[in-house]
């Protein structure tokens, strides 16, 4: 353990004092305090004193005591025997090295010293006692060297006038921190640890709750978790009535035979040295909540991997007292899932800056490096993506090498890792439950980073291997992380030890593997035809001007492939040899115009041909019950789609950028399981088919640039599940007003149609909403006399966040109130909830509406509205009673705005460069979000397209 004793010391303190003076008071304060501080103090005994000399016992107490308090006190100097005590104590600060405290109760230091005023009149009369015939006269000098080397060390001056409680509570705890000087050691070169030390400590909370906080810290192996408790736990520690630090719980729980050494050194940190003995597990629980729960202490438990392991060493908060702080760090997120913390800290890798500067000083021992190390320097650190170990140990390693080895060392790091940060992240490899978890986490280091994650998971779970709980594990364990886009992600020293693990097992050549991903491993097996059954998947992507062609017997002897991405590649042969096991096909720049009738592969989950020469997929109608992705974007060639009814599983259809394409095949009505289609960019695609208003699990349907395409049929409403339609840049002119009835559709964008006319939207939206008929101006006063309706469709309808834009709404001004030529019938209802889009509106027109309080009631329902504009815009009074919230988004800097009256007033230029919180206006009555989309970036729409796509 790192907090061990490592010497023979058995007492924290040994008290020195003059019994007659303050055995019954002050000392007798003091021992208590010390006691209640789980301090083991030595006081000596009546009973032990004798004679002119100390005895054996009192000499080894104060041999085997760590810190030795002297009172000095009126008449401390009268007492042969204490003067004795004192020699030796001095004696043993010379040669052991014990810390020595004086305190003087009642009597200045300066009377120690020199033997003056009352202390010298209490010494003197020691002197006159003794008889000429006894008097030693080195006696007298070791006393004498001995009270004025005391009196010269820092202490503490009690004096009787004073308040002596809080003299006692400062020596306390002044001895409380000498005998915690021993702090953990931290690192060489702390770089970036004080910020990330002080968050935690921020999330700890330590002077305002009184509660007990448990704080998880979890991350990669190597990422600084260890460093970083080490850091608070030497900062805060001693704020605390005691304090432990248990290393390598993992490691040590491994051993059965130490796991209750786990618990008895907790007790031993937290009572200084004390030695309990514990039978079991379960005693040791119980002994750990008797003894704890009444102490404000703080514990790290580092590098736990198991709930059994935390049920042990601190199984619910009530085993400590108020106040208590436990740090638990960890690779593995699920123990800290549920209540089990109270806050979850997630270690970040370093940037550019903190990793150069760390390198930098294990390389050199320095603070900059020599001027033709500069750059190679920067070569290293890119290795090491921001892991502090691998920057450590890298550095070390070339430390005092000359270019010409640093070169040789960063060649051969591309293709075999370094043992000792390999070893260390293998921990949570290894530690995963079963083969199932592992062969995802290969699959994925080999093939998948990057990959969209529901993607994967379908592929992986067509492979029998669990792969939504197997990739949460992952997840859990910091082996696989899952970025902002839904994809999976892997640092990139974790992605080499994955591949490593598979060119060590077996250590043979590349056609024994079970997964090849280097381009002259798989192209000297394909050339040489000597793939094995041992190969599981295989990746070759090369150029796309690439000629290079590959005979397809050399896949007859892989029965086991069932991942396969090429790329580039061209292959020549009968595709019957190609494995029936075969999960994913990735192929991009499919030279074929179809797929050979010979390649059948019933088995297949994903099938993704982008940049194909693909023109019809299948000449030959295949079924496919196992298909759920099919993504041909970018066939620039292709004319019709496939007969869908032999895919009654598929759930993503991807065909972006398809520009041949005309017309969709009726028999999409028929994919029942269907969630996605994107039709992005068929420019040829002049409309949809009917049927496919008749897909009832259809979620997102894109449309945004199928430039021919001018029409959404009234049957949108049966389309129960959509809840996205993104239809920018296209032909169509009238949303069809059964959208209204939509029970799904969460968000609308119709951005870019430059034949906007109020058409556009059922008047029905821009009537009893809109703004009163000065805020018009001339040519939006010609709206069409509004159309008669049997009855009002019900905006309760409508789903908890529901979002239209468009390209020409040049105001976002905000209103909501009754129409003066509403009919009755029309008026708003209090089960209404809906918005407005106004048209060419200048900030200028912008003024008051009506009350509002006959429907704001109504709409806490509708949880965010996003509207889109350009151009320079006021909310007004009434409005800003309903927000909530205003999150302006594309902006460099943040400036909190926190009134209504800021926000008002603000142009959508002010927005985008100051403001990009969230604000919390606090109406009662209100959207728990409005977010106005600014134009200023034609990025923006893409991003949010992608962040609804995640929903």
């Amino acid at each position: 353990m790192s907090s061990a004793r490592t010497d023979t010391r058995i007492h924290d303190v040994f008290l020195s004092f003059r019994g007659e003076d303050t055995r019954g008071s002050f000392t007798s304060h003091l021992y208590a305090s010390l006691q209640n501080a789980g301090i083991t103090v030595f006081r000596d005994d009546v009973s032990l004193k004798g004679g002119d000399h100390i005895s054996t016992t009192l000499s080894h107490a104060i041999e085997q005591s760590r810190i030795s308090v002297i009172i000095f006190s009126t008449n401390y100097a009268e007492s042969r025997w204490c003067l004795e005590e004192l020699v030796k104590i001095m004696e043993c600060q010379r040669t052991i090295g014990q810390i020595v405290l004086p305190l003087f109760y009642g009597v200045d230091p300066s009377q120690v010293r020199h033997q003056i005023g009352d202390f010298g009149k209490a010494f003197q009369s020691l002197l006159n006692k003794i008889s000429k015939v006894e008097k030693d006269e080195d006696d007298s000098l070791k006393w004498r060297d001995a009270l004025r080397e005391a009196a010269d060390l820092a202490g503490f001056v009690v004096l009787n006038s004073r308040n002596e409680t809080k003299d006692i509570k400062d020596i306390t705890e002044k001895i409380t921190h000498l005998l915690d000087k021993k702090d953990m050691f931290i690192a060489d070169k702390p770089v970036g640890i004080d910020s990330r030390m002080q968050d935690v400590i921020q999330r700890l909370d330590i002077q305002q709750s009184n509660g007990v906080i448990l704080l998880g810290m979890w991350g990669m192996g190597g990422i600084g978790k260890t460093t970083i408790a080490k850091a608070i736990y030497n900062e805060i520690g001693r704020k605390f009535e005691g304090r432990s630090f248990l290393a390598n719980v993992r490691e040590v729980w491994e051993q059965p035979t130490k796991q209750v050494d786990l618990q008895e050194q907790l007790l031993s940190d937290i009572f200084r040295g004390t030695t309990t003995k514990i039978q079991s597990i379960d005693s040791g629980k119980i002994i750990l909540k008797d003894r704890l729960c009444h102490k404000r202490i703080l514990i790290v438990l580092d590098d736990v991997n198991e709930l059994e392991q935390l049920d042990a060493l601190c199984g619910s908060r009530n085993w400590f007292g108020l106040g208590s702080r436990i740090i638990i760090t960890t690779r593995n997120m699920h123990i800290l899932r549920g209540d089990r913390v109270d806050e979850i800290y997630s270690n970040k890798k370093m940037d550019d800056s903190e990793s150069l500067e760390l390198f930098i000083w294990h390389a050199f021992k320095q603070v900059s490096p020599k001027a033709e190390f500069v750059e190679i320097s920067r070569n290293a650190v890119m290795y090491s993506a921001g892991l502090p170990l691998a920057l450590e140990v890298l550095g070390r390693y070339l430390y005092e090498r000359d270019v010409t080895e640093w070169k040789c060392v960063l060649e051969k790091l591309k293709t075999i890792p370094n043992n000792k940060v390999q070893n260390k992240l293998k921990i949570s490899y290894d530690g995963l439950d079963d083969k199932s978890q592992k062969a995802i986490f290969l699959d994925i280091a080999c093939f998948f980073i990057g990959k969209e994650r529901n993607d994967v998971i379908h592929i992986l779970n067509g492979c029998r291997l669990f792969a939504e709980d197997g990739i949460r594990v992952l997840v859990e364990r910091s082996l696989v992380y899952i970025d902002d886009d839904n994809k999976l992600g892997m640092h990139d020293l974790l992605r080499d030890m994955g591949r490593e693990i598979i060119c060590n097992n077996p250590p043979k050549d590349p056609e024994e593997h079970s997964r090849l991903w280097l381009p002259e491993d798989v192209d000297g097996v394909l050339a040489r035809q000597t793939g094995t059954k041992a190969i599981e998947g295989l990746t070759l992507k090369l150029p796309r001007d690439s000629a290079k062609c590959y005979s397809t017997v050399a896949f007859k002897k892989m029965k086991k492939l069932r991942l396969l991405e090429l790329a580039g590649v061209q292959l020549d042969g009968n595709f019957e040899h190609l494995s029936r096991n075969l999960r994913w096909l990735s192929w991009n720049g499919f030279p074929l115009s179809c797929i050979p009738t010979n390649f059948y592969q019933a088995n297949l989950v994903s099938i993704e041909l982008e940049n194909s020469n693909v023109k019809d997929l299948w000449k030959e109608t295949q079924r496919m019950e196992k298909l759920k992705i099919l993504n041909l974007s970018h066939c620039h060639y292709l004319t019709q789609t496939p007969d869908f009814s032999n895919l009654p599983n598929l759930e993503k259809l991807v065909l972006t950028d398809c520009p041949s394409l005309s017309e969709i095949s009726p028999s999409i009505g028929h994919l029942n399981e269907i969630l996605l289609i994107n039709l992005e960019d068929c420019i040829g695609l002049c409309n949809l088919p009917r049927s496919i208003y008749k897909l009832k699990s259809l979620k997102t349907l894109i449309l945004t640039g199928c430039l021919k395409i001018d029409n959404l049929e009234d049957d949108l409403e049966h389309m129960e599940s959509l809840t996205t339609l993104l239809a920018n840049n296209t032909a169509i002119k009238r949303v069809p007003l059964s959208v209204l009835r939509s029970k799904s559709i969460g968000y609308i964008s119709l951005c870019g149609y430059e034949g906007f006319s109020h058409d556009l939207f059922p008047f029905i939206i821009q009537s009893w909403m809109s703004p009163t008929n000065n805020l018009i101006s001339a040519d939006q006063r010609s709206f069409d006399p509004m159309p008669s309706f049997d009855s009002m469709p019900s905006f309760d309808c409508l789903s908890e966040s529901f979002m239209i834009s468009d390209g020409h709404a040049l105001s976002s001004y905000f209103s909501l109130e009754e129409p003066k030529s509403c009919p009755d019938e029309l008026s708003p209802r209090n089960e209404y909830r809906s918005f407005t889009l106004l048209d060419k509106l200048s900030s200028d027109e912008v003024c008051s509406s009506h009350e509002l309080s006959s429907i704001s009631n109504q709409l806490s329902g509708l949880q965010s509205l996003w509207i889109d504009c350009r151009s320079e815009f006021q909310l007004s009074e009434d409005a800003k009673i309903i927000l909530d919230a205003l999150h302006a988004t594309n902006s460099k800097e943040s400036v909190p705005t926190t009134t209504t009256s800021q926000v008002s007033n603000m142009t959508t230029s002010t927005l985008v460069q100051s403001c990009s919180e969230v604000h919390v206006l606090g109406s009662k009555h209100s959207f728990n979000s409005l977010l106005i989309q600014m134009r200023m970036n034609c990025k923006l729409t893409n991003i949010l397209e992608e962040i609804i796509l995640q929903v």
